[in-house]
Parts: structure tokens; C-alpha cells; sequence
């Protein structure tokens, strides 16, 4: 079960991160903030988001670490975390903002990813 919730809190803390990191372009599309919003409260925003995002990602990373008896290794957290990040933020962009499309290279990219995820779960 560790390895079924690591990847989940895994999941939840990058939907939070994308938001926080991206979401504040998408609420200007949507007018609940516009170009003249200062920044420091566009911060705020994605600071409370992110919190959110934190409140995941740590105790992913406590449940799944091998040192602490999960079932990844550090490197192995890492990988899996960037593949889960780039398969949220893709899905987020395409979903989001309608002009965002997927190219060729875009899943060759992807190939790319699930190959270092297969590499880093080989054995010495």
C-alpha cells in the first residue's frame, strides 16, 4: 500500500504545484485577476496553493523512502515525482489552455521519461 499511496500524494502534490506555478495565468483568462493585480498578491495566491502542494509532497517522500521503510529509493522518488509532474503539467496545459497543443517531440520527450524511469528502477 505504501507504494499505491506515495504515488498518489505524489499526484495530488503536483496537481497543487501546477497550480500554484501555472494556475494564475489561467485566472487571468478567466478575469479573477488581470495584468494591474500586483504581484505580491499573485504570489500570496500561489504560496497558498503551494502549501497545499507541500502538505502532499512531504509525507510522500516520508512514506515512500526506503530509509524510513517505504519502497523507493531517493533517486527513484525524484524520477517518479519529474514523470508525474510533466504527465500533470501536460495534461493541465491541454486541458487549460485550449491553444496549447502536443507535438511530435513532445511524446518522443516522453518516451524519454519513461525510459529514466525504467533506468532508475534497473539493479546495480
Amino acid at each position: 500500500m505504501a507504494i499505491f499511496y506515495t504515488i498518489l500524494l505524489l499526484v495530488i502534490s503536483n496537481i497543487f504545484m501546477t497550480l500554484a506555478w501555472y494556475g494564475h495565468l489561467k485566472m487571468q483568462d478567466l478575469k479573477w485577476i488581470d495584468n494591474s493585480t500586483p504581484l505580491f498578491v499573485v504570489i500570496l495566491i500561489s504560496w497558498g496553493i503551494a502549501l497545499l502542494e507541500y502538505c502532499c509532497q512531504v509525507p510522500a517522500n516520508r512514506l515512500g523512502f526506503l530509509g524510513n521503510g517505504g519502497p523507493f529509493t531517493l533517486m527513484q522518488l525524484k524520477v517518479i515525482q519529474e514523470a508525474i509532474t510533466l504527465v500533470i503539467f501536460t495534461i493541465f496545459t491541454v486541458v487549460f489552455f485550449k491553444g496549447e497543443s502536443l507535438h511530435w517531440n513532445h511524446f518522443a520527450a516522453f518516451v524519454c521519461l519513461i525510459a529514466a524511469v525504467w533506468l532508475v528502477f534497473l539493479k546495480n
